[in-house]
């Protein structure tokens, strides 16, 4: 069966380059939503910002299921990191997806997915095990060749790949109190953003095959902000590009 693959940026800064790749694209308008159909190394894709928040994220995951037919889906944005370690420019795959923020106790358990007796939703093995082959070939040839030289020197570079747990929620986590609340009751948790365990139940209950990949931006506390859209535009948009192409190469 041939493949279309759904790519969504969690900002639309992050694809803008991701969206330049594709060939004989067209672009089509669905709920406020851009879609920009086209082929990348000979393979349909489908790219579009999510839009931010959970529920704005379900709603553009959806259509791209139902109006678009995506077998597939990656998710690439940014993230604030929680696990000790991680520094800005690392990449973090994901294994599992969980909202840190869902509490329908005491009706069920704390984070668990009403009516789907889950609290995670793993991610796609193959997609999973491609996208960090793939991460792993870019490290290789060096970080310079994704962004340049003074993004490296700007932002300290030196990234490494992780594969772990990603947790979602409606805020932007930028204090130290709320990063170790969400430590001690999650402990596993690599990083955290605003969308990706909302389109990891969408893909779930849709029978879609989808992974996680997240660049971190920040250590998400009170530096959390510091830097953050010079860090889009200079680095997560080229790591996204480089990222997607490497990717798809290998499909």
């Amino acid at each position: 069966m041939d493949r279309t693959i759904g790519i969504l940026g969690a900002m639309a800064q992050e694809i803008d380059e991701v969206k330049a790749l594709l060939v004989n694209k067209t672009v089509v308008s669905i709920a406020n939503r851009e879609f920009v159909v086209g082929k990348l190394d000979g393979v349909s894709c489908v790219v579009a910002f999510s839009k931010w928040g959970k529920v704005a994220a379900t709603i553009t995951a959806t259509l791209l299921v139902q109006e678009f037919g995506v077998t597939d889906l990656i998710f690439i944005g940014t993230a604030g990191a929680l696990a000790k370690g991680l520094k800005v420019g690392d990449i973090v795959v994901s294994k599992r997806l969980v909202q840190h923020d869902l509490d329908a106790r005491p009706m069920i358990s704390r984070f668990e997915l009403p009516l789907l007796n889950r609290v995670y939703v793993d991610s796609d093995s193959e997609l999973t095990e491609l996208a960090g082959k793939a991460i792993q070939n870019l490290l290789d040839r060096g970080v310079k060749e994704m962004v340049g030289e003074k993004a490296v020197s700007d932002f300290n570079l030196a990234p490494k790949l992780y594969f772990g747990d990603i947790a979602s929620g409606d805020q932007f986590i930028n204090s130290d109190e709320k990063r170790q609340e969400i430590l001690e009751l999650l402990p596993d948790i690599q990083c955290v953003e605003m969308e990706g365990a909302a389109v990891a139940q969408v893909c779930l209950e849709f029978g879609v095959p989808f992974t996680v990949i997240r660049i971190i931006s920040d250590t998400a506390d009170h530096n959390a902000r510091i830097d953050f859209n010079a860090f889009i535009v200079e680095v997560a948009n080229a790591y996204s590009r480089s990222i997607i192409s490497e990717l798809i190469h290998s499909l």
